[in-house]
């Protein structure tokens, strides 16, 4: 008979297997620094200092870890109602088109503080419209979802490519993007927070949509663990026939996780576009959506667990930059291999360790220890 599989406790399923998994990726990682002949232990603290041993580091690991945040709440909400929402890229592709709307009509008349709310709202109900159409295909019409979002991915760059080419691009200009915003659309910085702790910040994009993705986080937890809708999305995700039988709207909720997670999606794009560039140029989201599937999965589509994963994909972003400046032989697709070996081990293969895990649990667990003294006694 096959030893039974034990219940993690929370600790281990949220914090020792993605640790495993994480050591994992960097060992392998390692190997691959050394393919190139290179020191990976010099690597790992070149790595690790660029993100977080100087103050401009930390502050630029932070703001990609907003981007992250973002996205990865996208993917979890969606996730919960046993939705995988792909579309992130897309979704956020379009908030940054109605934070565009909103910056370029009234940034010269109103003050960043009267702006930013309204791009706030502004990139949610872009991003939730732009969700809301997947999942009325598969609410109403059995459209497959996955399938749906990436296909939105591809339909939201080619009407970026044709706005930013097009109508919004200033006349005069040849590069595809917005003019640039004036004062009024640009949001203040975050760096003198970490100046307090007498660290020097030469030149940084961190900014308040830090403070707004760590709201969004709080949020998303009330939303899923503390809301009547959450207890409802949780439910059709772990059962859709329970939660038929329960009387919750199978079309209802499918819709109504959706337009959440595009939302969170589209928020995504202020931290770029409002915080960093100043403008929307073609391909501002950067691959964040896809990265925000990785940092949900390795999060256990936790808010805690996203935010924690966001910063450690922000490490790898700003330390990897570093890391290639500093050792020419590992280029930034080097970077990148050591970026998708995380996903692989954080995402595809999470689940990878997970049976030995548990087997080593359930021998430790008080019954299996019961019922070998029993077989002792017995014998």
């Amino acid at each position: 008979m096959s030893t039974p599989y034990a219940k993690l406790p929370a600790w281990a399923d949220y914090g020792l297997i993605p640790l495993i998994n994480l050591s994992v990726a960097f060992i392998v990682a390692g190997f691959v620094v050394m393919l190139v002949g290179e020191n990976p232990f010099r690597a790992a603290v070149i790595l690790v200092e660029g993100a977080f041993g100087k103050g401009t580091g930390i502050a630029f690991t932070l703001f990609y870890a907003t981007t992250f945040i973002f996205t990865g709440l996208s993917v979890a909400v969606a996730a919960h109602c046993s939705l995988f929402n792909i579309g992130t890229e897309g979704q956020a592709y379009i908030g940054g088109l109605g934070i565009a709307l909103v910056c370029l009509s009234f940034d010269s008349v109103l003050p960043w503080w009267a702006i930013f709310p309204m791009a706030i709202v502004a990139a949610a109900v872009f991003g939730a419209l732009w969700g809301f159409i997947p999942a009325y295909l598969q609410a109403k019409r059995g459209s497959h979802i996955v399938i749906t979002t990436i296909m939105f991915n591809f339909i939201a760059a080619s009407v970026m490519v044709y706005l930013l080419v097009g109508p919004l691009k200033p006349a005069g200009s040849q590069a595809p993007q917005t003019r640039n915003f004036l004062a009024g659309a640009e949001l203040p910085k975050l760096n003198w927070i970490i100046e307090l702790f007498g660290a020097k910040i030469r030149s940084a994009p961190l900014n308040i949509c830090f403070l707004l993705a760590l709201a969004m986080a709080f949020l998303v937890w009330l939303l899923i663990w503390r809301t009547r809708l959450g207890y409802e999305m949780r439910t059709y995700g772990h059962s859709p026939k329970a939660a038929r039988y329960a009387g919750i709207s199978e079309t209802r909720i499918i819709i109504t996780a959706m337009m959440i997670s595009g939302a969170l999606a589209g928020m995504m794009a202020l931290n770029p576009v409002m915080g960093d560039q100043h403008n929307v140029a073609i391909d501002f989201v950067s691959g964040a959506g896809y990265v925000g599937i990785a940092v949900a999965l390795m999060g256990r589509l936790h808010p805690v667990g996203i935010v924690l994963a966001a910063i450690l994909f922000g490490m790898l972003y700003q330390g990897g930059a570093e890391l290639a400046f500093e050792m020419p032989a590992i280029s930034r697709d080097m970077i990148v291999i050591i970026q998708g070996l995380v996903i692989l081990f954080a995402g595809a293969l999470e689940h990878m360790f997970r049976p030995y895990i548990q087997a080593l649990f359930a021998s430790f667990s008080p019954k299996s220890v019961g019922m070998q003294a029993v077989k002792g006694r017995g014998a």
